[in-house]
């Protein structure tokens, strides 16, 4: 059993057409989607129109809830961009997708935490903005209940696994579209990859249990960065340029 994770796309058409052909490229057939596919200035229309047709196991993220929740006259701005170029069939499959869901009856996902969307799991912010590594106490405790031997999250857009105590494995596989932001919840913080490059994971079942291997993908990110900037998002523009928050 072998398949890719990918996470947080948000509405980086280029870079989900880069995963997707190395996915191609790695011979695996089956990828799952762990949420936040659109929100942000970007092409939030044309990604939707390359996953829909996939048919891809999908869990819906914060920002994907955000745009089928929310008055459009209140969203960020970043969601209020999307959701002026999704179509009403566009938010209808968004609106049909599940909080998480088990896929092929041994692998757990969600887009953040199994009862908290716009909750780190492998991630604490400190007072002072650093992010760490969660506490493994913490870590285990958002995982109980969830009897399954692979649980996958997002969110966080940092490619991270941690094995438990009981040897079951939770993986976040970065992020394809958003290697940098800046957030003030729970404490102003910044979550900055270093690098422009899309990033996703390959899980493999092998007779020692699961394994993954992180892999990011170069695509031109400067074109990104150029309609960023020419709709207005310098934040946005100066993150896909370079992977860090100016």
């Amino acid at each position: 059993m072998r398949f890719a994770a990918i996470a947080d796309i948000h509405g980086n058409h280029l870079a989900l057409e880069a995963v997707l052909a190395d996915i191609r490229a790695q011979e695996i057939e089956e990828i799952v989607n762990l949420g936040d596919f659109f929100s942000g200035p970007l092409d939030a229309g044309k990604t939707a129109d390359l996953l829909k047709p996939l048919s891809l196991t999908s869990v819906r993220g914060n920002h994907d809830r955000y745009l089928i929740e929310q008055d459009p006259a209140s969203m960020h701005a970043s969601d209020a961009a999307a959701y002026r170029q999704l179509t009403p069939s566009h938010l209808d499959w968004l609106r049909g997708l599940p909080f998480d869901i088990v896929y092929r009856g041994e692998v757990y996902l969600c887009h953040a935490t199994p009862k908290d969307d716009n909750l780190y799991w492998l991630e604490s912010v400190s007072p002072e903005g650093f992010v760490l590594l969660q506490p493994f106490e913490a870590i285990e405790a958002l995982a109980e209940g969830i009897d399954l031997p692979l649980i996958l999250c997002g969110h966080s857009h940092i490619p991270r696994a941690v094995r438990l105590s009981d040897g079951r494995l939770i993986v976040n596989p970065g992020s394809v579209g958003c290697p940098a932001y800046d957030d003030e919840l729970p404490y102003y913080h910044k979550v900055e990859a270093g690098h422009p490059l899309a990033s996703y994971a390959i899980l493999e079942k092998a007779a020692g249990g699961w394994t993954w291997q992180f892999r990011t993908v170069a695509y031109d990110h400067m074109a990104m960065s150029a309609l960023a900037a020419k709709r207005g998002r310098a934040d946005w523009a100066h993150a896909l340029a370079t992977g860090w928050v100016r």
